[in-house]
């Protein structure tokens, strides 16, 4: 039977019309679902970010003695800024030698060095903007002093004064926090400031008064980023996304966990790029290239509305804390080794020293006021009592006290009417506070 040339040609066009719907679909399989990732046809397992297994490259500007490396762009910086940094960093080392040993005499119940980490800290701080919002972990007092926070509060706050400002001496030593600097409380619980970071950054970017102007900075350590709270912060930060600067301080330790034993991967900045974040990895020990990379992550913060992860590669010259020995996991000669090697501070003086920026006697005269201003300021917290006790019940809630926080304060009431004059221990510890308890106790705090 001979088919109408019209049924033909209806059949070849459908033909043709199917073998275009083939082709189509076929292009629409060359990538996945809600994905453009090429497809490929060989088998290839991948453990490397820079896609030839080698590791993060560091970005670094000066070498060990203190030199510009070849190509390096060296920071825009004057005299003053650049003498102003390292005069901060100096500072650091001379609270930190008087605190510690304080702490020792059982004048201060804790406290933390930033020993050898000094260019991270005043590199970063000297980056940032003063009213970016910044979100410590407990080694960036540096960020506060290059603020403009003061010695004196420093002290009031560690010595838990009348006159701490951060917390009216109700939190343990180096738990800083002021609002006027835009520096928010520091908490002892590990990584709870990282997704608190990126909600900052989002309220920041819904704010039209601070929108493209300011960012969340947020700070610690890579033993920090083995929390669940690091992922929860650098997922909420992309996913919703914030202009929020994550420094991940690399100093080699998690307490006595060295980091080769905290991971296994590339460092911290390996993990940036699995959460669609612009990531970098900086030698933290080189201020000036701490400097540079800050800025500029932070400017990439702005004009991308987007986070930005910064790995300072560093070491932990001192102790974990003073509750910390760390000669019991390394040795002494490691530290002293390191010291010698790559000391943040002589590598900037150096740098400094070539420009005619510095010489030995302003070295002199800056070391002499450090230690004369961190003594002046230890001496006159010594003298400054503590607040009335009642003042432990107290900003914890707006409005009327709750009635948990009523009844407490009547059972210390009752046990220091009891055993406040007879009992030494308490008895001391009473007359420390202004009033001596009285608040509290009520009347004049005679035995029940």
């Amino acid at each position: 039977m001979i088919r109408p040339a019209s049924s033909l040609a209806r059949r070849a066009a459908t033909a043709s019309s199917a073998r275009r719907t083939l082709a189509t679909t076929a292009r629409r399989c060359e990538n996945l679902p809600k994905s453009t990732s090429p497809i490929v046809s060989k088998l290839n397992f991948f453990n490397s970010v820079t896609g030839d297994g080698t590791q993060i490259p560091t970005y670094r500007v000066l070498d060990g003695s203190g030199k510009p490396l070849e190509g390096a762009e060296v920071p825009e910086i004057d005299e003053a800024f650049a003498t102003r940094m390292y005069e901060n960093m100096m500072l650091l080392p001379a609270l930190d030698n008087v605190l510690y040993n304080v702490q020792r005499q059982g004048k201060i119940s804790f406290y933390m060095t930033s020993y050898g980490e000094e260019a991270t800290i005043i590199g970063s701080a000297a980056a940032l903007d003063m009213e970016d919002e910044v979100l410590g972990q407990y080694r960036e007092m540096g960020v506060l002093l290059w603020r403009g926070f003061g010695l004196d509060n420093v002290m009031a706050q560690c010595f838990g004064t009348s006159e701490d400002a951060s917390s009216k001496g109700r939190q343990m030593p180096v738990h800083f926090g002021s609002p006027q600097h835009h520096f928010h409380t520091i908490s002892s619980p590990l990584a709870t400031q990282i997704p608190q970071a990126a909600g900052v950054g989002y309220a920041l970017k819904r704010d039209p008064a601070r929108r493209s102007k300011h960012i969340a900075a947020c700070y610690f350590g890579e033993g920090a980023a083995s929390e669940g709270d690091f992922h929860a912060g650098l997922l909420l930060a992309s996913t919703i996304p914030s202009p929020t600067l994550f420094l991940a301080r690399n100093n080699g330790f998690a307490i006595s966990t060295p980091s080769t034993e905290q991971f296994f991967g590339d460092g911290i900045a390996a993990r940036g790029p699995g959460y669609g974040i612009d990531t970098l990895r900086v030698d933290g020990n080189d201020v000036l290239a701490v400097l540079s990379a800050v800025r500029a992550a932070r400017q990439r913060c702005l004009t991308q509305g987007r986070a930005v992860l910064v790995e300072a590669m560093t070491y932990r010259v001192g102790h974990h804390s003073t509750s910390d020995d760390s000669y019991a996991y390394r040795s002494r000669g490691e530290v002293e080794e390191r010291k010698r090697v790559d000391d943040p501070s002589g590598r900037f003086r150096r740098f400094l020293e070539a420009r005619g920026w510095w010489g030995e006697e302003r070295e002199k005269e800056a070391r002499e006021r450090a230690k004369k201003g961190v003594m002046e300021a230890f001496r006159r917290a010594e003298g400054v009592g503590r607040g009335e006790l009642g003042g432990l019940f107290e900003d914890v809630y707006e409005g009327e006290q709750p009635w948990n926080l009523v009844e407490q304060r009547e059972e210390l009431g009752r046990l220091l009417r009891k055993y406040g004059k007879a009992w030494g221990p308490w008895k001391n510890e009473l007359g420390k506070f202004r009033g001596e308890g009285r608040d509290v106790m009520g009347g004049e705090g005679k035995s029940a």
